[in-house]
This record gives structure tokens, sequence and C-alpha cells, in this order.
């Protein structure tokens, strides 16, 4: 992955929007600027993963599996495929990065939640 890689993904969250659009174009952008061949969220919801968007061609060898962890919880994982190893190093960074669009099924008590906020 590269700075113009972090930089598109920068660029969709600057943009912000509903979290299930802002992933997909997380996803994508992954596959057709960061040199992954498959990329996918899943979210935690209840304990169990929960598959999310994904995007490219679904990977038939090695997955690499990013946790993805908002306020000390694991809220899902960044999975991708076809990524060199040298690369694996940003993909927490990304995952740190799109946390905030990932509380899928979380309690906030009756207050409205905006990610942006």
């Amino acid at each position: 992955m590269s700075s113009s890689t972090l930089s598109a993904i920068g660029e969709i969250l600057e943009r912000g929007g509903d979290a299930d659009d802002v992933l997909r174009a997380v996803v994508a952008a992954l596959v057709e600027s960061g040199g992954c061949s498959w990329a996918a969220i899943s979210f935690r919801d209840e304990g169990e993963l929960v598959a999310g968007p994904h995007a490219g061609t679904l990977p038939t060898g090695t997955t690499t599996r990013t946790p993805i962890v908002y306020a000390g919880a694991e809220v899902g994982e960044l999975v991708t495929s076809g990524r060199p190893d040298d690369d694996n190093a940003l993909l927490p960074h990304v995952a740190e990065l799109i946390a905030v669009h990932c509380l899928v099924g979380w309690d906030t008590g009756g207050v409205p939640w905006n990610p942006a906020a």
C-alpha cells in the first residue's frame, strides 16, 4: 500500500457520509490503488464476526486479518488478500482510520451517532 492509497482513503473519510458508503469506498480503494486482490470488513456483532463490505476477487490463498479496535474493544476485522508482506505494516493504520465507521450495533443510549463528530 502506498502513500497514494492512504491519501485516497483520507479523502474518502474526509468526504464522510453514510458509514456503509464510506466503508465500501475504503475497501474499493484498497483493491484499486492499494495492491490488494480482495479486501473486506467484518463487523463484530454480539461476539460474532458478520460479513460487511468487500471488493475485488475472492481470495484462494492466504488472507491477512487486522483487528479494528474502537475505545479498546474489537469492533471488526479488516481482511485483505494479495498484498506484499512488507505492506502489512500499514494495515493497522487503515484499521484505526476506519474504526469509528465500524460501530455496528453499538448501544448509543438513544443519542444519535455521527462518525464525523
